[in-house]
C-alpha cells in the first residue's frame, strides 16, 4: 500500500505548492497557519507571497508592530492566527524549535501542526492528521466516529517510516483529490483494493451539522476631510483590527446593508451616516484605507461605500 500510496503521488501530487519545494521552517509553518480556514490557492497565489515578501523571515516578524501584521493578514480571516504568528515570532526570532513538544508550546500551535511542521520541514518519522487525512483513515480503516487519538494511533501504524513526509502529503492530497467528503472517486484510489469502508464511504465521514447564528450589527460611517472615523476592536471578534463605530440606528440615516459570515455567524451588516463620532476614534485617510489592519467586514463595507 505505500508504493502504490507514493506512486499514486508521485504522479498526482500538489508538487508545485511552494512550501513543498523548502525546507525552510518558517515558510513550513507559515504555511500551515495560512492553510487552516483557507482554500489553497488563495494562499499559494496571494497570501503566502505577499506575506514573505514583507515578511521574509522570523525576526523580522518578530520586529514588526503588530498593526503591520494584522494589515498583511487582512482579508484571511480568523485574525488569532495572526497574532499568534506574531507572538511565537517573539519568543523564538532565531528559530524554531524542532520538536512537536517543543513547538506545542508555542502560541496557537497544536499537535497538528506541529507535527506537520516537523514532518514536512525536517522529515521527522511522524504521522500528522489533519482532516483531509482523517477521512481517508476513517474510510481506509473503517473507523466508525473514532477518537481523536485512535486516529493518531492509527495514522502512526501506518506511517511509511523510509518516506513518512511524501507518506503524509500524498495522503493529505488523496483527501483533498479522490478522497472528498462527499461523492469520493473510489475508482480513482490506490488504495481502493484494500480499503475496509469502500462501499458505504458516507457511513464513516457522517458530521454533525453546523448550527449558525444571526447576527445584526449596526455601524456608523462618518467621514470628514477625505478620512473616516474607525475603532480598535477589543471584542473577540476582530479583536486589535481597525471596525467601524457601532451606533444606534436612525432610519432616515441608512446607507445601505450586506451579509457578511464569521466563524458560526451570519451576520446582516447595515451602515448608517453620522455626522459626529463621541467615542474615541482614530482617522485615516481614505486614499490609504486598504493599507491599514481592517478586517474583512470592514473591507465590504468600505466597497459598498
Amino acid at each position: 500500500m505505500h508504493k502504490k500510496l507514493l506512486a499514486w503521488y508521485e504522479t498526482y501530487g500538489r508538487h508545485s505548492l511552494p512550501w513543498r519545494n523548502t525546507s525552510e521552517l518558517y515558510h513550513v509553518y507559515l504555511s500551515e497557519i495560512m492553510l487552516q480556514q483557507t482554500q489553497v490557492n488563495r494562499v499559494k497565489e496571494e497570501y503566502f507571497p505577499q506575506f514573505l515578501e514583507q515578511f521574509p523571515s522570523l525576526q523580522d516578524l518578530a520586529n514588526a508592530p503588530l498593526d503591520a501584521v494584522l494589515s498583511a493578514w487582512s482579508g484571511l480571516g480568523y485574525y488569532s492566527r495572526a497574532r499568534n504568528l506574531h507572538a511565537t515570532a517573539k519568543l523564538a526570532p532565531n528559530g524554531l524549535p524542532q520538536t512537536p513538544q517543543e513547538l506545542m508550546k508555542l502560541p496557537g500551535i497544536g499537535r497538528y501542526t506541529a507535527s506537520a511542521v516537523c514532518c514536512f520541514g525536517l522529515e521527522a518519522n511522524i504521522p500528522v492528521v489533519d482532516t483531509n487525512i482523517a477521512r481517508v483513515l476513517k474510510r481506509y480503516f473503517a473507523l466508525l466516529s473514532p477518537k481523536e487519538a485512535t486516529l493518531w494511533e492509527y495514522a502512526s501504524e501506518f506511517v511509511n517510516a523510509k518516506e513518512p513526509r511524501a507518506h503524509n502529503l500524498a495522503l493529505m492530497d488523496l483527501g483533498s483529490m479522490v478522497c472528498l467528503a462527499k461523492n469520493p472517486k473510489c475508482h480513482e484510489c490506490p488504495l481502493a483494493n484494500s480499503c475496509l469502508g469502500k462501499n458505504e464511504p458516507e457511513l464513516y465521514t457522517q458530521r454533525k451539522k453546523t448550527k449558525y447564528e444571526s447576527l445584526d450589527l449596526f455601524y456608523g460611517v462618518c467621514i470628514q476631510d477625505e478620512h473616516i472615523a474607525l475603532r480598535i476592536s477589543k471584542e473577540k471578534m476582530y479583536k486589535d483590527m481597525l471596525v467601524l463605530p457601532a451606533v444606534d440606528p436612525i432610519e432616515e440615516n441608512f446607507i445601505g446593508e450586506f451579509k457578511h459570515a464569521y466563524t458560526k455567524y451570519r451576520i446582516r451588516v447595515r451602515l448608517y451616516r453620522v455626522e459626529e463620532i463621541e467615542q474615541s476614534m482614530q482617522w485615516f485617510p481614505l486614499s490609504e484605507i486598504h493599507n491599514a489592519p481592517i478586517s474583512s467586514l470592514t473591507k465590504k463595507a468600505l466597497n459598498l461605500l
